[in-house]
Formats: structure tokens, C-alpha cells, sequence
């Protein structure tokens, strides 16, 4: 247990709708908790996207996040996973200067950093970096006396280790419907 706020890491399966990010986002906003990190993508299941959602929060905080996330209709299942085992990576995309006189040293950092090309021009490359934050963060500072031009980062994305995962199934013959519900119901 800490009573200090530390960077936990949420993972919310959602109803793939429209308004539901809105609505996450609104919860957040109302608490006064600030999102850190926030990355949505699809599942393998259609109709379910999945969120991983990283904030600033001491232990009773991380524990309100996830009971008033279940409050809305449209999350299935919430779960942190800061303190179990889990594999989280970020992605970014860095654009520096690299002419022919520098261009072999960005490429070196490149294979220190197992970073990929994915643009070149006269002047410059595209980087794409995947890792942690830490990682990404030390690429960049030793990029930036090249030149860093332009960078952008998706958000962390986690998944835990393992064979275990969320009951999905049971959630596909679960039907929440936000069409029965009004929008003062869903702001509760």
C-alpha cells in the first residue's frame, strides 16, 4: 500500500461506440484526475475496444478510478495492473536532421536503440522507436544534438503476462444498451 501517488496503469475493455472515450473522459475530468497516458485501440472481438489508461494515483485513488469506471454502462471490465507482471510499450515516431555527414551516426544510434528507418530524404529520417518510456526518452536525448525536427508518441499500451485473460464470452451475452439509459442516468 502507498499513500503516495504513483503511475498506475488501468486497462478498461469498452463497448466500441460512439461517445464512450468522451464520456471516460468527462469522469476524469469531473474527479479532477489527470490522464497521464491514454491509448485506445480494437480487440480481436468486434464491437469491444480496449483502453489502457495510465494516471498519477496513491492506493485509495486507484481504487475509486476503477469503481467509477464500472459506473458507466459501457465499460465491461477495469482492471490495474500496475503491481502485477506485464509487458507495457510505447511508439514513437521521430523526425531528425541527417544529411550525409550525420546520417551514419543516426543509423548507429538506430542499432543501439533497435530503432527501424522508416522515411528517408535528403535532409532527413523517420524514426519509429518502440519501448518503454525510459527508452524512447534516452533515444530522443541523443537525437536532439542531431536535430530532432519533429517527434509524436502513441501512448503506452500494457497487456499482462500470461495465459489469463479478461472474461470476454460473458461479456458478449451481456447487452448493455446506452440508448436505454439518459445522458443524466450516464453522467452519474
Amino acid at each position: 500500500m502507498t499513500d503516495r501517488p504513483t503511475l498506475r496503469t488501468f486497462i478498461a475493455y469498452v463497448h466500441d461506440r460512439p461517445g464512450v472515450l468522451a464520456r471516460i473522459a468527462m469522469l476524469f475530468r469531473r474527479r479532477a484526475w489527470n490522464i497521464v497516458s491514454l491509448t485506445v485501440g480494437g480487440t480481436h472481438v468486434a464491437g469491444l475496444s480496449r483502453m489502457t489508461i495510465q494516471i498519477e494515483a496513491d492506493d485509495d485513488a486507484a481504487r475509486r478510478v476503477e469503481a467509477n469506471l464500472y459506473k458507466l454502462l459501457e465499460v465491461l471490465w477495469v482492471k490495474d495492473i500496475t503491481r502485477e507482471p506485464s509487458i507495457k510499450r510505447d511508439l514513437a515516431l521521430i523526425k531528425v536532421k541527417a544529411d550525409a555527414t550525420t546520417r551514419a551516426q543516426v543509423l548507429q544510434l538506430c542499432e543501439v536503440f533497435r530503432a527501424k528507418t522508416v522515411d528517408v530524404s535528403q535532409e532527413g529520417l523517420v524514426l519509429e522507436i518502440t519501448g518503454t518510456e525510459d527508452k524512447i526518452q534516452g533515444f530522443l536525448e541523443v537525437l536532439r544534438p542531431l536535430g530532432v525536427i519533429e517527434m509524436v508518441s502513441t501512448g503506452m499500451i500494457a497487456i499482462t503476462r500470461g495465459a489469463e485473460a479478461p472474461p470476454i464470452e460473458a461479456w458478449l451475452n451481456v447487452g448493455h444498451d446506452r440508448d436505454d439509459v439518459g445522458d443524466d442516468e450516464a453522467a452519474e
